[in-house]
């Protein structure tokens, strides 16, 4: 067990064993369900994170590689565990939820399959009382909504567009400058490849 961890009280023990669990399962599946992102949101967040992070430890090299791209950072399954941790620290996982619940949809071949999933996307995330409603501007709404009586793959693609540039342009500049990331270059692996240093030529 990490250090200091024994002192913890038991409930915080289990939230932690919760979060290694789901965000485990992150790291292992290519493509999230809508139960995968359902990660809770508590005050001791950060330290659940910390705990994570001693066993999951991303290497200095593909860290500094999220730093290039909005798309390299999603990419990468540990880079999207720790965007989802900031997410959920900010009260707004529901974002990178709808995106991979789209993800996923798009991919669903079955007929029967895709209108069962279009509806519970629509209830989760697009409804005016979904419990994890995204903003996303009425039109958008609105257009979604009139999709979904002849569902196809692309019927959800201009909102999951909107939330993508929202992630982008707001949520992802943000999380760069957070402790978050900050917490993984710290406790982040050395690279296992060598670094080529210039050669020292001794002048005559």
């Amino acid at each position: 067990m990490c250090k200091g961890l024994v002192s913890l009280p038991a409930c915080c023990l289990e939230r932690a064993k919760e979060l290694k669990a789901r965000l485990g399962i992150l790291l292992q599946k290519p493509i999230w369900t809508l139960s995968c992102c359902k990660i809770g949101k508590n005050k001791k967040f950060q330290l659940y994170l910390s705990m994570f992070l001693t066993i999951f430890r991303p290497t200095l090299e593909e860290c500094l590689k999220w730093k290039e791209s909005f798309e390299k950072l999603l990419s990468s399954r540990y880079g999207l565990c720790a965007f989802t941790a900031f997410l959920v620290s900010e009260f707004s996982e529901e974002n990178i939820a709808f995106y991979f619940a789209c993800e996923d949809y798009r991919r669903t071949k079955c007929p029967t399959k895709l209108l069962t999933k279009a509806q519970k996307i629509y209830t989760e995330f697009i409804s005016s009382e979904a419990p994890r409603e995204v903003n996303i501007d009425h039109e958008t709404r609105d257009i979604t909504k009139a999709n979904l009586q002849d569902p196809s793959p692309s019927c959800f693609d201009q909102a999951q567009h909107r939330i993508y540039m929202l992630m982008a342009k707001d949520c992802y500049p943000r999380f760069l400058h957070s402790p978050v990331y900050r917490d993984l270059l710290c406790q982040a692996k050395p690279s296992t490849k060598p670094t080529n240093l210039p050669h020292l030529v001794k002048k005559v």
